[in-house]
């Protein structure tokens, strides 16, 4: 990792030049990154939340939990005075789509006020007023037995969706079976900021949710994806360059990382899988303790050895 963004996740300050005062004593808990000039992190409010900025308005990837949504949106008004565009949920987790429904309240579908040259007339209807939530299909089945007002407004089921905003492509990548069966990618290419939800934990062992479709084999078909979009600071490796990856949680990633955090993965899984093709139980996986090596830097690893174990019998069977 570059020593600019090791200082920066250690502090999670505002860089300097950004034209921005500290925001801490202003928005609660919260603390806000600015990773590029147009692309800014906010931690604290349950999930990392990504804001892309620019005249078209605001993207805003993962609002945060529903305690957390006020001071998010505090925080964004701080960052930007445009209205929120769009907003994009990385999957179906509480600390990801808790905020939906205030902040995507308190934007402005882009074209409510009609086309520019008067292509289109206002609409009177208020539902057009609210800014569209993008997610993977399966997220709104995940969400069937929430309230409403969280549900994505626009989803897709196929590889990817794209659009153009800021005068950047933004790509949403649909990473089947990983953390679940219904995460994605948010690939700011300009930007060069990949925001990857739960796919990735920088805190700890992912966590592979089985019943919700999630694997092992499919977190490290994720991590194989992202491991191709990162770019390293290569050839010069001086530079505090490259391919900036947000996780879900915990502080920023680059190329290296993320390639270190998928050989991690793949390690484990190897061992829990010569376990399981020889016939021994969960409770004899974990003796063997497969994660060993690993645990000081990444916690508890039972919850993720017990999801390895269940994808890898499932694939047995």
């Amino acid at each position: 990792m570059t020593n600019r963004l090791l200082a920066a996740c250690a502090a999670i300050v505002l860089l300097h030049g950004s034209g921005l005062e500290p925001l801490k004593a202003q928005t609660s808990s919260l603390e806000v990154l600015e990773v590029r000039p147009s692309f800014f992190v906010i931690a604290g409010a349950g999930a990392n939340v990504g804001v892309q900025v620019g005249e078209d308005g605001v993207v805003v990837v993962d609002p945060g939990s529903i305690a957390g949504a006020r001071d998010v949106l505090a925080a964004i008004k701080r960052i930007s005075p445009k209205p929120i565009r769009y907003m994009i949920d990385t999957g179906p987790d509480a600390d990801h789509v808790g905020g939906n429904e205030a902040l995507a309240n308190a934007g402005e579908k882009l074209f409510a006020g009609g086309l520019p040259g008067g292509g289109q007339q206002p609409t009177a209807n208020a539902a057009d007023r609210v800014a569209p939530v993008v997610s993977v299909e399966g997220v709104l089945r995940h969400l069937a037995k929430s309230p409403a007002a969280l549900w994505p407004t626009e989803v897709f089921h196929y590889s990817r969706k794209a659009m153009y905003l800021n005068g950047e492509a933004i790509e949403m990548l649909h990473q089947p079976a990983a953390h679940t069966d219904s995460d994605l990618f948010a690939f700011f290419r300009r930007s060069d900021v990949v925001m990857a939800g739960d796919v990735l934990d920088a805190r700890q062992f992912p966590v592979i949710d089985v019943d919700r479709g999630g694997s092992i084999q499919g977190e490290l078909a994720a991590l194989n994806r992202l491991v191709d979009l990162a770019v390293p600071s290569t050839p010069v490796v001086t530079r505090e360059a490259g391919t900036v990856v947000v996780p879900g949680h915990g502080h920023l990633y680059d190329a290296y990382d993320v390639v270190e955090y998928r050989d991690m993965l793949t390690i484990i899984r190897d061992r829990v899988r010569d376990l399981v093709k020889a016939g021994r139980s969960l409770a004899d996986v974990k003796a063997a303790q497969p994660a060993k090596g690993y645990v000081g830097r990444y916690g508890n690893p039972d919850r993720f050895i017990e999801a390895t174990y269940r994808s890898l019998a499932k694939e047995k069977r």
